[in-house]
């Protein structure tokens, strides 16, 4: 399969957009523009070659503070929206 470049505009996060880019199901690179830039420097590094269903299952649900949602559950839901118009099973 060749690269898939997702897109995906976060709800609730410093960071404003995501853009994910997959080979099958494994994550090649994430960009967060916006957000706490060390944190999400690093969070980018550990993801290279993360499986998606991992991600989901890993990040889902993460708060920042007292916001409801967090940088890695909006991955998180990107993921998981990505999943659902791909028509693939979301496993948690």
């Amino acid at each position: 399969m060749a690269l898939k470049t997702i897109q995906y505009q976060t709800k609730g996060t410093c960071c404003a957009l995501m853009n994910v880019v997959l080979d099958d199901n494994i994550i090649q690179d994430v960009e967060f523009l916006g957000g706490c830039p060390g944190n999400l420097a690093g969070i980018r590094q550990l993801l290279k070659g993360m499986d998606i269903d991992t991600v989901i299952e890993k990040f889902s649900g993460i708060k920042c503070g007292a916001k409801p949602t967090s940088c890695p559950d909006q991955l998180a839901q990107c993921l998981i929206s990505y999943k659902e118009q791909t028509s693939e099973k979301v496993t948690k």
